[in-house]
């Protein structure tokens, strides 16, 4: 069934337009419906980056989830790892991290975890939503039974002490010049400190949020302000988070940037070296390079393809078994550590493997030689959506131009209004121009 609100990784709009203080409400009213199971005193936790719109989300939350009888427990700006964590750890019955990840600070999003620190299932998102559009007024609690709410103060320590226990007992960056770029967003205090503990030189950068500036030129997706602090500094590596922290870009010392594919590997090999993972494979998406399966491939290692989205790639992880999974885009999920994508226990293990080998991170962090792969993004007004079958011809056309060897993606993000379209083959001039024709057609019929 086609849904209203509910996209790739929660529900996601403009602040104020999509994302309203009514409808902020409803959601926190009809979860609070479907996660009321049982006689005990129900209780939820809300996370959110640094957008000026998560103090109004947060409120409406916190209304709708009081008035069906549930507590909650506001952690205030903590990345979204940290959210399914705590849910985990402090009993709730669902968490839930108010963002909009990578987008602008004019958008923002509500994520759910359940008790099990998981993100919903479909179904589950179904549920909520055919709750939202209908007449909620009888399922209120009782006078008495309204819940209360309150702020909790050591979150942030928390969340960094498990972090660190993802490595092995003792070990020290110190000697380590890291740039950690924040994005000015959720893992501001967190990222920094995690990894000053560890006995690195911290450089920071995207740690002044102000409630509009969050992903502005900084963090993971726009990653030029750490390269020139990486050369600037002369740091051996340089990290970037997105907005809320579940994604990691990697700089190496050269300023070069080191994609989630090429961390994949890395972390393959590490863990396939110690016996670490629990089937020879790794789980990623249809983005992933074709120099990442080849690579696996040789190592005696499978590349199991998903549709896009990190929950996808989780809900693979967790049927069949395996413990390490990503996305190109830098979500990286090692499930032996956390239920969702964690930047900053990414960026940890493989700062591991670079201490571990002592080389620089060029070195170590260039597995293998990426196909020629092109991605690029057609922007589109949300009420007059593109019809696939307008330029279905020109696709195949495309698609045939790449042979055999090469691919051709055409889909909508379920996290703006854009269509992303990408290509890879063998001929970088092919891919090029076969990902041109069908933008162009995709403007065409915009």
């Amino acid at each position: 069934m086609a849904r209203k609100y509910f996209g790739t990784d929660g529900i996601r709009g403009p602040a104020n337009r999509a994302i309203t203080p009514d409808l902020s409400l409803r959601v926190g009213q009809a979860a609070g419906v479907i996660f009321r199971r049982g006689d005990h005193r129900h209780r939820v936790v809300i996370g959110k980056d640094t957008r000026l719109s998560g103090y109004m989300i947060e409120t409406a939350l916190c209304a709708g989830f009081t008035s069906m009888g549930m507590d909650v427990m506001m952690l205030g700006p903590v990345p979204t790892p940290a959210v399914a964590m705590l849910t985990r750890s402090m009993r709730a019955d669902l968490g839930v991290m108010i963002s909009a990840s990578h987008n602008a600070y004019e958008d923002n999003g509500i994520k759910l975890f359940g008790p099990d620190g998981y993100k919903l299932s479909d179904e589950v998102e179904e549920e909520i939503e055919t709750l939202i559009e209908s007449d909620m007024s009888a399922k209120l609690s009782k006078p008495g039974a309204i819940g209360r709410a309150w702020r909790v103060d050591d979150v942030r320590a928390r969340y960094i002490e498990a972090a660190k226990r993802t490595l092995p007992r003792h070990i020290s960056f110190e000697g380590m010049r890291i740039v950690i770029d924040c994005a000015n967003g959720a893992a501001y205090k967190t990222a920094p400190q995690a990894l000053w503990e560890l006995g690195a030189d911290v450089v920071e950068l995207g740690v002044a949020p102000d409630g509009f500036n969050i992903n502005r030129d900084v963090g993971s997706t726009a990653p030029q302000a750490l390269i020139d602090k990486v050369r600037e500094t002369r740091a051996d590596i340089g990290i970037a988070l997105d907005g809320d922290a579940d994604r990691v870009l990697i700089v190496d010392e050269k300023g070069h940037k080191v994609d989630g594919d090429q961390l994949m590997a890395v972390i393959a090999e590490s863990w396939r070296r110690a016996g670490r993972l629990s089937k020879p494979g790794v789980v990623a998406t249809v983005m992933s390079n074709l120099g990442l399966e080849r690579h696996l491939g040789g190592l005696g290692l499978e590349l199991v393809r998903t549709a896009v989205g990190d929950r996808y790639v989780l809900e693979h992880m967790r049927e069949h078994g395996y413990n390490l999974g990503g996305e190109q885009s830098g979500h990286m999920i090692l499930s032996d550590f956390s239920t969702t994508g964690d930047g900053l226990v990414a960026a940890l293990q493989v700062l591991a493997v670079v201490h571990e080998q002592g080389r620089p991170v060029s070195e170590v962090c260039q597995r293998f030689e990426p196909a020629p792969q092109i991605l690029k993004n057609v922007r589109y007004d949300p009420g007059h959506p593109i019809t696939p079958s307008r330029i279905s011809a020109v696709v195949d056309e495309a698609r045939a131009s790449l042979g055999s060897t090469g691919r051709l993606l055409v889909r909508p993000s379920g996290t703006e209004p854009v269509i992303r379209v990408m290509g890879e083959g063998e001929d970088a001039v092919r891919v090029e121009k076969a990902v041109d024709a069908v933008c162009t057609a995709l403007r065409a019929n915009a």
